[in-house]
């Protein structure tokens, strides 16, 4: 077998690192006045009537990911997703972004054109211009910090407090997948650390059947088409978010009906497996990048017409707290259960 060939990053220096990953992209937004190139970025939002927002996430490696199952390339693609979900869940439009890398001396060039494969893919996919940033030395692994900025029209971006009692709840897409797909890889992932291989017999993971879960991991889409989906039905979210925080956030409560909580089959059958109970997955296990918002029930018959939405509850006083409704009709608080809540 051919050996990969590894070049290493001081070969390049940091900003032949930048230059070298960087070299053939192009802007693809009006306001990208200058991208990657100087000692900043020059964007120009003075000429429309948007607002500007930005938001930005750091990403550990052992803790928000293990690179012993999460290919750099995907990892790149996932990264970019969360900060321009971000931006979906705002109301708004992605437009820039910039990606930081701390990295240690196991790491080659060609590790990072898999990693930065992965981001301009992501960005590809959303029209968002890759601006800046920059790559300094780890001695404790890789380090991951994005920025995104985006637009939104002036009085249109929707923030967590904007509920109101009575709005109905809505959930793009599946919920629990993506936890489920974590579980499935720490399995495999024990199993391997605890059985004997080698180059003759490699370690085959068993993923059969498994692929979506998988994917909802390893490569989840921010929800861009529900945003569009929104706006081209006239429809004005009250709150937004890709968690579920719209109630503290609004001083309200909710009932969420259990009947009415989309689950892919594969999510339940994997719960099963597992023993656990796929609800609280869904409610708890958070990375499905997918929008959770409220809108005025005057929109119920609009809202019920939108491909990929499920209508999951309502608002109510805050006195009445947060509770979800079970299939047989008993209502049971909801809360944080043990690992990332999204409540």
């Amino acid at each position: 077998m051919a050996e990969t060939k590894r070049t290493e990053i001081s070969e390049l220096g940091e900003f032949g690192l930048i230059d070298h990953l960087t070299k053939d992209l192009k802007p693809q937004n009006a306001s990208t006045l200058y991208g990657v190139g100087d000692d900043c970025a020059v964007l120009d939002y003075s000429g429309n009537d948007k607002e500007v927002l930005v938001t930005t996430d750091m990403l550990m490696e052992g803790v928000h990911f293990d690179l012993t199952y999460v290919p750099l390339k995907h990892l790149g693609y996932k990264s970019a997703m969360v900060n321009i979900s971000d931006i979906y869940a705002m109301n708004g439009t992605p437009r820039q972004m910039t990606v930081s890398v701390a990295l240690s001396k196991r790491f080659s060039v060609e590790d990072m054109e898999d990693f930065y494969a992965g981001v301009v893919l992501a960005c590809q996919r959303h029209n968002v211009d890759l601006v800046g940033g920059d790559t300094t030395s780890s001695l404790t692994g890789l380090a991951i910090s994005i920025t995104c900025i985006g637009e939104a029209e002036k009085g249109k971006a929707v923030y967590r407090n904007g509920a109101g009692q009575n709005d109905l709840i809505c959930v793009s897409g599946n919920l629990g997948a993506a936890y489920m797909g974590l579980q499935l890889l720490e399995r495999e992932k024990a199993v391997f650390n605890s059985t004997p291989h080698s180059k003759d017999e490699p370690f085959s993971p068993d993923f059969a059947g498994k692929e979506y879960l998988l994917e909802r991991q390893l490569k989840p889409e921010a929800r861009g088409d529900i945003i569009k989906q929104l706006r081209e039905a006239g429809i004005q979210p009250t709150a937004v978010t890709s968690r579920l925080h719209i109630c503290k956030q609004s001083n309200t409560g909710c009932s969420v009906y259990q009947e009415r909580i989309p689950i892919d089959y594969q999510t339940a059958v994997m719960a099963e497996e597992l023993n656990m109970d796929v609800y609280t997955c869904a409610l708890n296990g958070g990375e499905d990048y997918e929008l959770l918002f409220t809108v005025p029930l005057t929109d119920h018959d609009k809202i019920i017409q939108l491909k990929d939405v499920k209508l999951i509850g309502h608002m109510t006083k805050p006195e009445l707290g947060r509770h979800l409704v079970t299939k047989s009709g008993q209502e049971v608080e909801l809360k944080a259960q043990g690992w990332t809540s999204n409540l």
